[in-house]
């Protein structure tokens, strides 16, 4: 099924958190490891600028739907941010745009590389950098929205569950986009099912690597996932169904080389 962008763009809208009873924090607050994850997916989240950044500058941004999705997309993770910092903030936690910047600082030139390590990859691959964009992001969002209902479920709270289901419904429909132009990309070239497959069993990490400290990644996947197999079971059940990734098992991989048990 084709994925109707007109109507996602016109559709879309900043998630809503007004109505939620936030007041459930002050009596029942957040144990300190949800705290930790929530700090870590606030932060990916806002770093979604500097995803964009960087993906403008390969192929994608030469197509219409991508470049169109990427907008709205940007816009409602942007937004996602800030619900969640909401949340931060009634535990006495404050995220803040100084900070952000402090550690993208920290990064020094690995963040500024990115821009020319995207282009540079994109130019050596030609179109098939598309196929390998909308897989990488395919990966990524069907993995945000199993953190954030895993999260939702593990803790059952007034005031942080039904944003978490709110936040991930809006994932759902990025997956939708990535997998559809995925797919189709796929289909049309086994140079790109090549180029894809060797890039997401080498290259691909979970989402926040390389922005993150490892110790932060390995809490939250340990705190979401640990134990947890069948549900990375179901995402790489996903992912092998694109063309060329068949009998790949990228989710349980990554996990293995955390050193985490699922």
């Amino acid at each position: 099924m084709a994925f109707d962008l007109e109507k996602y763009a016109e559709t879309s809208e900043r998630v809503q958190w007004e109505d939620l009873d936030f007041s459930s924090f002050d009596t029942h607050p957040l144990p300190p490891e949800t705290l930790r994850s929530l700090r870590y997916m606030c932060d990916v989240e806002y770093h979604t600028s500097c995803y964009l950044r960087d993906l403008l500058v390969t192929r994608s941004h030469r197509k219409d739907e991508a470049r169109g999705f990427m907008t709205t997309w940007n816009r409602e993770e942007f937004w996602h941010g800030e619900a969640l910092s909401a949340v931060l903030a009634r535990h006495g936690i404050t995220v803040d745009y100084d900070e952000l910047k402090a550690k993208r600082i920290k990064l020094g030139w690995q963040l500024a590389m990115g821009p020319v390590k995207q282009a540079t990859g994109s130019n050596l691959v030609g179109d098939d950098f598309i196929a390998v964009h909308m897989t990488w992001g395919a990966a990524n969002e069907l993995s945000a929205v199993a953190a954030y209902r895993r999260l939702a479920a593990l803790e059952d709270h007034p005031g942080l569950s039904p944003l978490l289901e709110r936040i991930a419904q809006q994932e759902t429909r990025h997956v939708a986009f990535y997998t559809t132009q995925a797919r189709a990309k796929l289909e049309e070239s086994t140079r790109a099912q090549k180029i894809v497959r060797f890039v997401m069993t080498k290259i691909w990490k979970p989402v926040g690597s390389g922005i993150m400290d490892e110790a932060e990644i390995r809490h939250v996947m340990g705190h979401l996932f640990a134990g947890q197999g069948k549900e990375l079971d179901k995402l790489d059940q996903r992912v092998a169904r694109f063309p060329g990734m068949e009998d790949t098992s990228l989710f349980r991989l990554a996990f293995q080389k955390m050193g985490i048990e699922v």
